[in-house]
């Protein structure tokens, strides 16, 4: 007698529709290539960095002025740019920190973001990640100890 296989079952099913990405998701993939267009032109990024701030909405924009203000005067060598449409600090063309408006994503608080490249390592675990609800002297002041940290 021979042994017939059978195919074995799908035991996770499977979503009918792909959803995809988001509108705000898509059009930050659209703001991405723009700006590598424009690095590749050696377009100015800080002038595109305020222009990306100068298009959000309050109390978001103030705050990112503000946070633009205190990046440079913190830490004048890293290089203000945009990074999928929000305004970002790199070091040797990688990007250290950016601001992540609250409206854009519909996020409950505005956000101070690090990436890989940030000088942040701390033990096992550590935030790269704030929430910025809003900017205190107090606030400021870490958020300048962060920069300087993140970027030495």
């Amino acid at each position: 007698m021979k042994d017939t296989k059978k195919s074995a079952k799908r035991t996770t099913s499977v979503p009918k529709k792909f959803v995809g990405l988001s509108a705000e998701e898509r059009a930050a993939m659209k703001e991405r290539a723009r700006e590598l267009k424009a690095e590749a032109a050696k377009a100015d990024g800080e002038t595109e960095l305020l222009a990306a701030i100068a298009k959000m909405r309050e109390p978001d924009r103030a705050m990112a002025k503000r946070l633009h203000a205190i990046v440079k005067a913190s830490v004048p060598d890293l290089s203000p740019k945009t990074w999928y449409g929000m305004p970002a600090y790199a070091r040797d063309g990688k990007i250290v920190c950016f601001f992540r408006e609250r409206e854009k994503f519909k996020e409950r608080y505005a956000m101070l973001g690090f990436n890989d490249s940030a000088n942040l390592d701390e033990g096992a675990m550590w935030p790269i990640a704030f929430a910025l609800p809003k900017l205190t002297a107090g606030v400021e002041s870490k958020i300048r100890a962060l920069v300087k940290q993140a970027a030495s």
